[in-house]
């Protein structure tokens, strides 16, 4: 009978360290190449090398450690019921109950302080605030995290956060430095804790008030008991720690919809379980992309951007990501979903129907000598013989032939709610438009790997050449083609609520993908409207280039399309100001504003000329 290898002992040697300290005797534990994650009782760390290296099996128990202190010292009810509703004050909140629940963890067991450590440095190196070059460009709930650590453990900030965090130290000490010192007397109870974490996010000025959500607010009592938990997610943000209460992302972060115990934790157990990409399915792919917001600087007059290889890129149909089964199963799972929204939805779909039915009103000449015989007036000449009959002529439309390209981003922040929003306001356009004779074409972008695939280990192969360019593999998207009726292409939306679709974003490439596919359109009119969550991000890329390598190309191809293309450019930013990149785009903090913004932002192009 064949020994266990050393990779196998180590994994059941972690999983048994983790039931102890979670005191979760029934917790599962498996490696994953991707996203540490954590879903109920079931946990997915950083897989280490065969040869078990110190650096990734440091790693690995870290995150474990993590996750099992979570598990035991965390309570989801007590956390939401004191969360604020501000975003960026919610992911400071939820990144500094992190950082106590790891404290009051790790409080006497040195090595469980030291696995954590290493967790902390491998998050530190993808995080914003390790390439951050202004203090507006650090991620506030990091920073803020950091400093409670320090103030928790005595343990030093990571070296790749130092100069990050030395931006914006001075700022918090100066504004909530007493808050901070008073945070190490509640570090054993959660609720008082969280009322000082709520002093602390008023002196910051995070918000006004009484942090706690409105009985009334959609994030509050139906958190529990939900059937997915991406049903009541919260709006996935850019920073770290910018989730709710419930499955961990590889930040150590939790999202909306925990239930630590009972029917739905049961449920949660076996989503995880399914390796196609169950809905509500945690998945290994749950990377939070880094999102940086730099300014506007430093942009050269020649801004030279290349792939160092297009070799792996593809351009793929939705129905060919997965079998026709599973995409049935998908779709089903976004009727659901759209079955909460439709009323909503639909009234605003109705609306711009109407207002481009307006425009498309026939119109007649009358009194002609010929064309088509004017009833109307047929009564003068049964009343007076002698007069002759009257002919009508319909004029010309001024409503042009238009065509419209939704362009979604698929990258991993945009997991739970706002893709199943974006997906559910795309299917309803879709039917709207097509109802007024407007084709849409729905394209989705994102990357085939997390942090570099076959691209990265081209250029590894091959040397590490200097400045290689974009070094991860770019998958574009096809949900519906502009002459492919909504009926066709229903099942293809469903393909959005597939997690482990989503990883990273390289949005300038994509723009351009879509704007050479419309600009062959034989339409007069051509619209595209672009739905992001944030910056270009792909880790590889930023890794080797210039940290605004990818958002310098976004910039150069947005002003040449808006300069100089025939094509209607907007924008719809969810959560991330995108009015900085696009003349034509608005900003939604709440997720469930975006079906009405899209409508809104389509009726104001369909009103100008084209």
């Amino acid at each position: 009978m064949p020994t266990d290898s050393p990779l196998d002992q180590f994994k059941s040697v972690l999983a048994g360290t983790a039931r102890a300290l979670s005191n979760e005797p029934e917790l599962e534990l498996a490696f994953s190449a991707d996203a540490p994650a954590q879903s109920g009782r079931h946990l997915k760390v950083p897989m280490p090398g065969r040869n078990l290296p110190p650096e990734q099996v440091a790693e690995a128990r870290g995150f474990a450690d993590g996750f099992a202190l979570r598990l035991r010292l965390h309570d989801a009810a007590t956390h939401l019921k004191a969360a604020p509703k501000e975003p960026v004050a919610r992911a400071v909140f939820d990144a500094v109950e992190t950082a106590r629940v790891e404290a009051l963890g790790s409080r006497g067991y040195a090595g469980i302080a030291d696995n954590l450590d290493h967790a902390l440095e491998m998050k530190m190196r993808s995080d914003p605030i390790s390439r951050a070059r202004t203090r507006d460009e650090v991620p506030l709930s990091t920073a803020v995290q950091l400093l409670v650590r320090e103030r928790l453990t005595g343990r030093e900030a990571p070296a790749a956060s130092a100069l990050g965090l030395a931006l914006v130290r001075d700022w918090i000490e100066d504004k909530g430095g007493a808050d901070l010192d008073a945070l190490a007397l509640a570090i054993d109870d959660q609720a008082t804790f969280a009322q000082l974490v709520g002093n602390l996010l008023q002196d910051l000025e995070l918000t006004e008030g009484d942090l706690a959500p409105d009985e009334s607010d959609d994030s509050g009592g139906e958190d529990e008991g939900t059937d997915s938990p991406d049903e009541d997610e919260a709006d996935a943000g850019d920073e770290p720690g910018e989730t709710g209460e419930g499955e961990i992302d590889a930040r150590g972060e939790q999202r909306e919809g925990e239930t630590e115990e009972g029917e739905d934790s049961e449920q949660q157990e076996g989503e995880f379980e399914d390796g196609e990409g169950e809905p509500g399915d945690a998945g290994e792919e749950g990377m939070m992309p880094v999102r940086p917001n730099r300014p506007w600087s430093d942009l050269p007059p020649q801004f030279e951007y290349a792939a160092y290889t297009t070799q792996y890129d593809e351009i793929v149909a939705a129905t060919d990501l997965c079998d026709d089964e599973e995409l049935v199963r998908l779709r089903a799972y976004l009727d659901t979903q759209l079955s909460n929204l439709q009323g909503v939805v639909t009234k605003l779909a109705n609306r711009l129907q109407r207002r481009l039915m307006a425009q498309q009103n026939r119109s007649w000449d009358f009194d002609q000598d010929e064309g088509l015989l004017d009833a109307a007036r047929l009564a003068r000449v049964v009343v007076n013989p002698m007069q002759s009959l009257s002919y009508k002529v319909e004029k010309d439309t001024e409503f042009k032939d238009t065509v419209v390209t939704l362009l979604i981003d698929n990258s991993g922040s945009m997991r739970g709610r706002p893709i199943s929003i974006a997906a559910i306001s795309a299917d309803i356009l879709a039917r709207t438009l097509e109802r007024v004779g407007v084709k849409t074409e729905i394209l989705g972008f994102t990357t085939r790997a997390w942090k570099g695939g076959q691209s990265r280990e081209k250029w590894l192969g091959e040397g590490r050449p200097p400045q290689p360019g974009r070094l991860n593999d770019v998958r574009h998207i096809v949900y519906k083609q502009a002459d492919e009726p909504w009926r066709r292409a229903k099942k293809s939306l469903g393909l959005m609520m597939r997690e482990g679709l989503l990883k990273e974003n390289i949005d300038g490439e994509a723009l351009l993908w879509a704007h050479s596919r419309l600009i062959a359109r034989p339409e007069d009119r051509k619209i595209l409207m672009v739905i992001s969550d944030g910056a270009p991000v792909d880790d590889s890329t930023l890794s080797v280039n210039s940290g605004s390598y990818l958002e310098r190309h976004l910039r150069q191809v947005i002003g040449w399309i808006e300069s100089r293309s025939p094509v209607g450019l907007v924008a719809i930013g969810i959560g991330h100001d995108v009015t900085r990149y696009y003349s034509r785009a608005v900003t939604i903090m709440d997720v469930d504003q975006l079906a009405g913004t899209m409508i809104e932002q389509l009726a104001a192009l369909f009103d100008l000329e084209p």
